[in-house]
């Protein structure tokens, strides 16, 4: 097995919770760690800097972390360097984080549309600089950076991505297999990961892309040579996942397959600590109503109740709805595929000229750091 170092920090094994914007909050990780017993890296949703900078009451609550989570790990999203190295400097000097990583793999138009996640790699000279600025400022944390291969077919970044991030001190390097265009559909180019480590071996690569099993997770790792996984959708309603993961590349056990009973209880939990978190039980209730369509994919529930599953609104009602269900149900036969987001290839949205020149940084707007937290 891979020995991944992130700076000081041993990931054993080589697996990293994606940050997924209003998924990976600290509730959702908890319930990731429990199952993986401590092991792996649980990435926090990714935060804006000016927000964070301006210490926005929202961002502020998003990078709480439990006092179980070693190392903590924030994901930092921004465009403008001198806002990315305060934002960063802030991390450092008020101990926020143990880990920083930067966000250019987002494919959403309101983050394109100002050059910001997938979009701004092509602009070499502008990642440069935020790479610099972050580095230099984070006080000795690591600095890592999460990217897509590029916007679309025709301009690809990922090599000279990562040929600037090896120069400018970042100390790994996670590529999803896809462009910006591609959002989540067909399928990743795992190719493109081989050939990044190839590109840059004197640092850590962790692949990224339709890991929806641990098998899948050891298919990459085999195929790529890549030193770790990222894992993003195979785990949205599968926190056992992490489990799986130890187990696969520890070899001590068999893969999770939950009854629905099991299941079930996995999901008051989760709503529980949503709550718990937020501070107001129907809130967090509300909050999960978007898991449910994952945990329960592939039992045998009836649409009607699916419907009330979805629209529950206290931890008495979600209970009482679960235990209406045949908790009996054995794990489903193929419940295991592509969940979340599937959309194919879109037309990527851009600022006006940003495809003229790779090098010009101008296009980039001041109000492009002013988004709320979270993607």
């Amino acid at each position: 097995m891979t020995l991944l170092k992130i700076g000081p920090h041993t990931v054993q094994p080589p697996v990293v919770l994606a940050p997924m914007a209003g998924i990976t909050n600290a509730p959702f990780r908890t319930l990731c760690r429990e199952f993986s017993g401590g092991k792996g890296l649980f990435v926090s949703e990714m935060i804006t800097t000016r927000a964070l900078v301006e210490r926005n009451e929202k961002t502020m609550q998003l990078i709480h972390f439990d006092e179980t989570e070693k190392p903590r790990s924030i994901q930092l999203y921004g465009v403008d360097p001198d806002t990315v190295g305060k934002a960063a400097r802030m991390i450092a000097e008020e101990d926020l984080a143990d880990h920083i990583d930067l966000n250019f793999g987002c494919p959403v138009p309101k983050v394109t549309r100002k050059g910001g996640g997938s979009a701004l790699p092509y602009k070499r000279n502008l990642l440069r600089s935020i790479l610099r600025e972050a580095v230099a400022n984070a006080g000795g944390l690591p600095v890592t950076m999460k990217m897509r291969k590029g916007i679309d077919d025709d301009h690809i970044t990922y090599l000279d991505a990562g040929r600037i991030a090896a120069e400018e001190g970042i100390t790994a390097i996670a590529l999803h297999g896809r462009t910006a265009a591609q959002h989540y559909g067909g399928t990743a180019d795992w190719d493109a990961i081989a050939r990044l480590k190839e590109h840059v071996p004197e640092i850590p690569v962790l692949g990224n892309g339709d890991i929806w099993s641990a098998d899948d997770a050891e298919r990459m790792m085999r195929e790529t040579g890549c030193d770790g996984v990222v894992v993003g959708r195979g785990c949205l309603g599968r926190p056992w996942l992490f489990g799986d993961l130890v187990a696969a590349f520890e070899g001590t056990g068999t893969y999770a397959q939950p009854t629905l009973k099991e299941v079930a209880a996995v999901m008051l939990r989760h709503a529980t600590l949503l709550g718990e978190w937020i501070g107001d039980e129907a809130r967090g209730v509300i909050d999960f109503r978007k898991h449910v369509a994952w945990y329960t994919k592939g039992f045998s529930i009836g649409s009607e109740m699916r419907r009330s599953l979805a629209v529950t609104s206290s931890l008495d009602e979600l209970d009482a709805l679960l235990s209406e269900l045949d908790l009996d149900q054995p794990w489903p036969v193929g419940a295991d595929g592509p969940r979340g987001r599937t959309s194919g290839r879109n037309r990527v949205v851009l600022p006006d000229g940003w495809l003229d020149d790779p090098y010009d940084c101008a296009g980039v707007d001041a109000d492009a750091e002013l988004d709320t937290s979270g993607g």
